[in-house]
């Protein structure tokens, strides 16, 4: 068997979090971090508190080399300074021990986003003195591990705790500041300079700090890397670049933040907390750089285009989607943009080592009798390790790979719904069950290479890969264009004969009537004001024709129409079906699936496993509302809820539950439709039975505007006495009197994720639903 080899010593393992899968969040003096009344998540999570030995067994059995796991703050420290937890740093020598014993080298981070809630009360990451507690516990930690563990990881991911956590605060501490996203970024980067000096002077041999990379690409640079950018999207690309990677990369490894940030960071931040001496601190040595690498960031300059709170300093820029295949989280895959990255990252910083820390992903796993065969993450990994061995061939020094993640867990504020695991956890029993991909994963691992065979499923990804040019430039081969020099064409030509790749048009061609006509079907909203119906017929018809595909619009509105829909699918004289919801007991999206035409939704299906889909994150949506009216003090909140027949109601309800049962209350609901007279209503239902009032949170926009009526009528003051919060964000809501707060729904992003998701299946890939988060839009109303 001919093995594309890495090079010898090549590091292989996997990467974890302490508050992700240790459990035991009170167990032996353990302190509250800020995540664990943030995320409302069982406590218990993989149990690896009491089960580590199996796990590192489970590591011993699959052949890794490497464990990189994160300490828990509040389990050393549960006051985040001062006395210490013996029984804590006890846990984690056990740990080091165990896999020592078992060959695995370990690797440890000392913040993996779990701040105690102690420091987080007085101030957290915008305080500048928590930046000094972190270097106490960093000594504190070294000074009992320091000489069974080598190489030591300071922060991981300081964009995502500072500006995920604090400015959009969809993450712990939940915190919508951008000065407080500013300062905290700071005083991150400040404790890794800190922390460094107290963990070499404890004696560590090895030294570094993990980022995030999401490499930013115009949506025409993601086939094309080349593809040259108007002077509008090349300042869009600079700044984002800045914001996410420049901040970080620059202080770290060059002493300074780039120049063209810092008037953003004045404008949001001041200066004031950037004192003389600090980036010194910063730019300690620094032997390994963690890339954590899932996917690209995708934008466009948009005259207009509101500033996203995770991206301070923004307005003007358009986060976008692309038509390519996408994870269970609707993350673009895009493998080839790895081999960027860590061009990039050789030429701008040459001689720095690099180690891939975390790269893996999400997908909708079923669990059968003869086992977990999860392709898709096995394809997925497979073509990032075929990028990352093409990195390596062109210099880049990278020690090793190491996979996220080891064990299904807690996905922060997701729960246990993603998927990101080598090893199945039945969270009921805490079986550990090992997919398809971990032993996989061994296998490569004890070859320390991949077969030169061709994966079972080629792509233009792996093509591309394989000839080290863009999936444009493969696509233009394949189909037969001249633009292509003829030294690039044989080089293409040569990978698809080593894959043994078949353009997918081709093959179509062969055993199929071949249409290149998609059906988009549309049911009847209920709602005639739902902005989802335009936006699907102008983005998913722009996105397939611009891929050559015709488009057929069929109407869903009578049991005749419905019988006409599966006949024309039945016939073949299309080639894919995009459907918009159908009513809960409608069968058409059942009688679809079976004809084998490609089908996909928009809206989870009353039965979710029966064809791929696109949804918005109803129930965190929901929950975000509910924990908005919670934060401002609200505590007699009613919701008006209906059609209670529509799947989407009924999630948003399950959000808003959980969220009142996570702050000890009870709903208070009345149902009503999606129309502003029932909102009026139910509102005024609401009023009548409950005088004390606080709030009113309703499933949506229309509704809520009815509330505001109602709420008016019985003399009640918006928001000084009832808040108002409603869920859409359709063009009303900034024009109602005052402007409504509500909940953001993805309205362009679902649409063009629906035409994604159809070409995916076009291609013959393996695709799962979609889930896009939410964005909660704070107005006068609450």
């Amino acid at each position: 068997m001919n093995i594309a080899r890495f090079p010898e010593g090549f590091v292989w393992g996997a990467s974890t979090s302490a508050f992700q899968i240790e459990g035991g969040t009170s167990a032996d003096g353990r302190g509250p971090s800020i995540w664990d009344d943030f995320a409302g998540v069982p406590a218990d999570a993989c149990d690896h508190y009491h089960r580590y030995r199996d796990d590192v067994r489970l590591m011993k059995d699959l052949g890794m080399a490497a464990y990189r796991f994160s300490v828990s703050w509040p389990r050393i420290l549960p006051e985040g300074a001062g006395k210490v937890n013996a029984a804590g740093l006890d846990f984690y020598e056990r740990l080091v021990d165990a896999l020592l014993e078992a060959g695995i080298t370990p690797y440890a981070t000392l913040y993996h986003w779990d701040l105690p809630q102690a420091l987080e009360v007085r101030g957290g990451w915008p305080a500048r003195d928590t930046a000094r507690r972190f270097a106490d516990y960093a000594a504190i930690v070294a000074a009992r591990l320091g000489d069974r563990v080598r190489t030591w990881f300071t922060v991981n991911e300081p964009w995502v705790a500072a500006f995920v956590g604090h400015g959009s605060g969809v993450h712990a501490p939940g915190r919508r500041s951008a000065a407080d996203a500013f300062r905290s970024a700071h005083h991150l980067l400040l404790a890794h300079g800190m922390g460094a000096q107290a963990l070499r002077a404890a004696g560590a041999a090895e030294v570094g700090a993990v980022l995030n990379f999401s490499p930013v690409l115009t949506p025409a640079q993601v086939g094309d890397f080349d593809r040259p950018l108007s002077e509008e999207d090349a300042e869009a690309v600079a700044r984002i670049d800045a914001l996410v990677h420049r901040q970080f990369l620059d202080p770290l490894l060059r002493g300074a933040y780039p120049a063209d940030l810092l008037p953003v960071i004045e404008e949001h931040a001041g200066l004031g907390h950037v004192h003389d001496g600090d980036l010194a601190v910063v730019a300690q040595p620094l032997d390994l750089l963690g890339v954590n690498y899932y996917t690209p960031a995708v934008v466009q300059a948009q005259p207009g285009e509101a500033a996203d709170p995770a991206f301070p300093g923004s307005a003007g820029v358009l986060f976008s989607t692309i038509p390519t295949a996408v994870t269970a989280m609707g993350w673009p895959i895009v493998p080839n943009a790895l081999s960027l990255l860590l061009r990039r990252l050789t030429r701008e910083y040459p001689g720095l080592e690099l180690m891939l820390t975390e790269n893996g992903a999400d997908f909708v796993d079923t669990v059968t009798p003869d086992g977990i065969h999860d392709v898709d993450r096995v394809q997925f990994i497979e073509e990032h390790l075929r990028a990352l061995r093409t990195s390596i061939q062109e210099g880049a020094n990278v020690r090793g790979y190491l996979v996220w993640t080891l064990l299904d867990n807690l996905e922060w504020a997701d729960g246990h719904r993603r998927k990101f695991g080598l090893v199945h956890v039945d969270f009921e029993t805490q079986r550990r069950r090992p997919k398809d991909s971990a032993l996989w994963y061994r296998d490569v691992i004890r070859r320390n290479g991949l077969t030169e065979v061709p994966p079972k499923r080629p792509t233009l990804e792996t093509v591309a890969a394989r000839a080290r040019v863009s999936r444009a430039t493969v696509s233009r081969v394949v189909n037969g264009e001249t633009s292509v020099s003829p030294e690039v064409r044989a080089s293409v030509l040569q990978a698809v004969k080593e894959l043994g790749y078949v353009p997918n048009a081709a093959a179509r061609s062969l055993v199929t009537r071949r249409t290149d006509t998609v059906a988009l079907v549309l049911s009847v909203p209920r709602n005639a004001a739902d902005p989802l119906l335009p936006a699907v017929v102008q983005y998913v018809t722009s996105l397939l024709e611009g891929a050559g595909k015709q488009i057929t619009l069929m109407l869903a509105d009578t049991a005749e129409s419905h019988r006409r829909i599966v006949r024309h699918a039945e016939a073949r004289l299309v080639d894919g079906v995009v459907l918009l919801p159908p009513e809960r007991g409608d069968t058409l999206a059942e009688h679809l699936s079976r004809t084998g035409v490609p089908l996909v939704l928009l809206g989870r299906p009353p039965v979710s496993s029966l064809v791929p889909y696109v949804e918005a994150d109803n129930v965190a949506g929901a929950a975000a509302a509910t924990e908005h009216l919670l934060a401002t003090g609200r505590r007699r909140i009613g919701m008006i809820c209906g059609p209670m027949d529509l799947v989407a109601t009924q999630d948003r309800l399950a959000g808003h539950r959980a969220a009142l049962e996570r702050a000890g209350l009870r709903p208070r609901l009345a149902i009503g439709d999606l129309t502003r007279a029932s909102g009026t209503a139910a509102a005024g239902q609401l009023l009548g039975d409950s005088p004390d009032l606080d709030a009113i949170f309703a499933a949506g926009d229309q509704m809520a505007i009815g509330a505001l009526r109602a709420a008016r009528a019985a003399g009640r003051r918006v928001p000084d006495d009832l808040a108002i919060v409603g869920f859409g964000d359709i063009d009303a809501a900034s024009a109602t009197t005052p402007a409504l707060t509500t909940v953001r729904l993805p309205v362009a992003e679902q649409a063009l994720a629906l035409a994604r998701l159809l070409l995916s299946r076009l291609e013959g890939r393996s695709t799962a639903p979609v889930v896009l988060p939410t964005r909660l839009v704070v107005r006068e109303s609450a």
